[in-house]
């Protein structure tokens, strides 16, 4: 793949081999019937991120056109494929990754890949910006010696949004929406409590910073930002570049008057309301405010600088509403300013990133070696002290083991092939063409840099920090089994049976391959490290419920490897079957052998579709209550307010428990029963959620899995969050267990963690309640159907890989 990038057109031209047909056909060549979602959590999940309610979708409706997408990426369809697929996906044996679920279509042989990649790695602001934009999680090492930008040196900037618009302020009511989107006024502000200072302030800010025409400014560069994710890039890379170049004496006038207003259709992204020219407006007006003008005034290291610009971008990646932004934050041990980094988290504001400090064995001898002096390890043992003492108290830090990175799973990154013309950021809809001189001299900082790796905001695929992307997906081997799982014995399963089952599982796995294979051909923005690594990562969800039905086994007895030893040959032999399928089907279409194959991501969407455990991680609760924010607040004489979301008074009418938030003024939650899949398998007490698994038998957990899954060669990392809790360790307990632990496996979250109680916020996403409040609490609720209307940030933070 020489060219600059791929796009649709080229993937008819060029030659694949004949296919093979490597499936067991164990999903049969008729339709099969689709999968029911889980009752309540799952059934929202899918209405909200999966089905197209102008298509008034089902999930087998969603399974034949994700199938049907994915295989038209190949100039011959193969019609048994496309059904063997579709039969994977509907039954839930194969559940891909939620943005395919969402996104897959006919339509995908003209889309950007970027759509369609969770992962990613970017090395300037306004990558970073556009991969979020279009629904990536992103990683960015703000090591010294990779961040080069002197924001400081940015034009003098200058806003424009013409009076025509429909979302400038022409009345009181538009005058105080924008108090409250620009964050002048407090949340929460009513329009009769919208008094004469109030609308002063506002209007008087608005004069100040929006213009309605062209300022007058000399020597000024103007320039119109496009109503697009590729607009909104551009005129981030333009403010980056000029910094770069040097430009502070020079003027940049943005003219936001061509962005589509709030709540437009979105059709890329089915319907879903954009987020109007005010959210970008202010997103690079906090840059201007609170990074460039303290930048000259006060001086701010770049990488701070850097730090704060993807922050405050990240904010206003928005699509309806919903935040989609994750973002993945590495510093190396080594550099000066590292206990800074450290501390950003503990001081507040920089939310949007998971922190971690990267680390290598060096680090840890310096930690764990008294005999180990010098300037060097006493500055090693003052970043694991802060760090340490960060993480106690919010979690972040954490630790990445960047000479872990650093192998065969990275592709040789010291020899990626670097270009100066920009050539290496390029798709058929974006061309870095300001900043190609920056991403040149980036490209020269990170082949010497001493880590050219990081990791993705959940830590379970390695990249390049120039760039790069993984196309991953879940199989869930519980959801291929052929009969209802309440026909089957656990453990005791009859022959025919167990081969079916096992037939189904090899063909999920083998399928997925293939999957995620046929997506890396999509038109890229970084098509030559694609061609480069052809990574992708597959992995298993819903593990736990799989080893109890099929083999019989709880999680205290998987981690002996004796008696677990079938279900870990088993997990051993679709590993292997994953990277032979991936090794030969890459070898038919022409394309270079992945250098990462297997991976176990977080599964949060996915998983929740279904009911089962999230990759890797156990239960989290026996029974809990989901607690589900709705627009509306009542009055002191309990009536509710107008504009309050009628599904309030409806829910609270059939006995579901409601009440109203001080912490997000005008919002009420009602909580959900809920009851996760895994207890209702009849594994009794063998069931143990993760407050009960001691942090040894977590990280012996994590062990076997790199062993059996992950390998030695073609493997990603394990994603996993592992709380600890501090009624039972404190600090110094805390600090001997990372100490011992961390540096034996690739990849873990270590989140000190209370009770929900002791927590200190006004509600979580999940409160566990006891057995009996949650049967009193059930048998209140006249509801046969629980259904819920959800919002995404909580269901991301369900997941344990978002900050609360």
């Amino acid at each position: 793949m020489n060219g600059h990038f791929l796009h649709a057109s080229t993937l008819a031209a060029r030659p694949v081999a004949a296919p093979r047909y490597p499936f067991e056909e164990a999903f049969g060549l008729r339709p099969a019937p689709a999968r029911a979602l889980d009752r309540g959590m799952g059934e929202a999940v899918g209405r909200r991120t999966v089905f197209r309610p102008s298509d008034h979708e089902s999930f087998g409706t969603v399974a034949s056109r994700v199938a049907a997408g994915n295989t038209s990426l190949l100039a011959c369809v193969d019609e048994r494929e496309t059904q063997q697929l579709r039969n994977a996906i509907a039954t839930g044996a194969l559940l891909t990754s939620g943005r395919h679920l969402q996104h897959g279509d006919e339509d995908q042989p003209g889309r950007n890949m970027e759509v369609f990649t969770n992962c990613a790695t970017a090395i300037c602001s306004f990558a970073k910006f556009y991969l979020l934009l279009n629904g990536s999680g992103v990683g960015r090492a703000y090591d010294d010696e990779l961040c080069i930008v002197d924001w400081a040196q940015a034009p003098n900037l200058h806003f424009v949004l013409g009076k025509d618009h429909p979302d400038y302020p022409h009345d009181r009511a538009g005058l105080l929406h924008f108090g409250l989107e620009m964050q002048i006024l407090p949340w929460g502000t009513l329009l009769d409590a919208f008094d004469a200072d109030m609308e002063a302030q506002v209007g008087s800010f608005l004069n100040q910073f929006v213009h309605t025409s062209m300022p007058a400014q000399p020597n000024a560069l103007v320039h119109v930002i496009e109503d697009s994710r590729e607009g909104w890039a551009k005129a981030v890379e333009m403010i980056e570049a000029m910094a770069f170049q040097g430009a502070e004496g020079r003027s940049l006038v943005l003219d936001f008057s061509r962005i589509r207003c709030a709540g437009s259709p979105i059709a890329g992204m089915q319907g879903r309301p954009a987020s109007g020219p005010i959210s970008l407006l202010r997103g690079l007006l906090n840059v201007r405010v609170h990074v460039i003008e303290p930048a000259r005034n006060n001086g701010m290291p770049k990488w701070e600088q850097a730090l704060r610009v993807d922050h405050y971008l990240s904010v206003e990646v928005q699509v309806g509403g919903a935040r989609r932004a994750a973002r993945m934050a590495t510093k190396s041990w080594r550099d000066t300013e590292v206990l800074r980094f450290i501390r950003a988290k503990e001081e507040g504001g920089l939310w949007t990133a998971n922190h971690s400090v990267m680390v290598d064995q060096e680090f840890w001898q310096c930690v764990n070696d008294p005999a180990q002096v010098g300037p060097l390890a006493e500055h090693a043992r003052a970043v694991f002290a802060e760090a340490t003492r960060c993480a106690w108290i919010n979690g972040e830090p954490g630790f990445i083991n960047g000479d872990k990175l650093e192998d065969n799973r990275t592709g040789s990154a010291r020899r990626k092939p670097m270009h100066a013309d920009g050539r290496d950021f390029r798709s058929s809809r974006y061309q870095a063409t300001h900043a190609a001189a920056l991403l040149a001299e980036l490209a020269g900082c990170a082949a010497e840099a001493h880590f050219p790796v990081t990791t993705n905001p959940c830590g379970e695929i390695t990249l390049h920090v120039t760039g790069g992307y993984c196309v991953i997906g879940d199989f869930a081997p519980l959801l291929a089994c052929p009969v209802p799982l309440e026909d089957v014995t656990p453990g005791d399963l009859p022959l025919e049976l167990a081969q079916a089952w096992d037939a189904r599982v090899r063909d999920s796995v083998r399928l997925g391959v293939r999957f995620l294979l046929r997506a890396n051909r999509m038109d890229a923005l970084y098509a030559q490290e694609v061609a480069r690594t052809n990574r992708i990562g597959i992995g298993p969800t819903g593990l736990h419920e799989w080893a109890w039905l099929r083999f019989g086994l709880g999680f205290k007895d998987m981690l002996d490897e004796k008696r677990a030893a079938s279900f870990w040959k088993v997990v051993h032999q679709l590993s292997c079957i994953a990277k032979a399928e991936a090794n030969a089907y890459a070898q038919d279409m022409g394309a270079e052998r992945p250098v990462t194959v297997t991976t176990v991501k977080p599964a949060g969407t996915t998983s929740k579709l279904f009911g089962l455990t999230e990759g890797a991680h156990l239960p989290a609760r026996r029974q809990y209550l989901r607690w589900v924010q709705f627009k509306g607040v009542r009055r002191e004489d309990g009536v509710w307010e107008n504009g309050t979301d009628p599904l309030l008074s409806t829910y609270e009418a059939k006995g579901y428990p409601v009440r109203s938030l001080r912490s997000f003024p005008g919002m009420s939650i009602v909580g959900f029963p809920t009851v996760p899949l895994i207890q209702r398998l009849g594994m009794g007490e063998r069931v143990l959620t993760a407050p009960e698994a001691t942090p040894e038998e977590q990280f012996r957990w994590l062990e076997l899995l790199e062993k059996y899954w992950i390998g030695a060669e073609q493997g990603n990392q394990v994603s996993y969050t592992l709380k600890i809790y501090t009624d039972r360790h404190d600090l110094e307990n805390f600090r001997a267990m990372v100490a011992k632990y961390q540096p034996g496996v690739r990849c873990c979250a270590v989140l000190p963690s209370r009770a929900d109680s002791d927590l200190g916020y006004e509600y979580l996403p999940e409160e566990e309640v006891s057995a009996g409040r949650f049967a009193a609490i059930t048998a209140g609720i006249a509801d046969e159907k629980v259904r819920e209307v959800v919002d995404w940030a909580h269901l991301q933070c369900a997941s344990g890989v978002c900050p609360v």
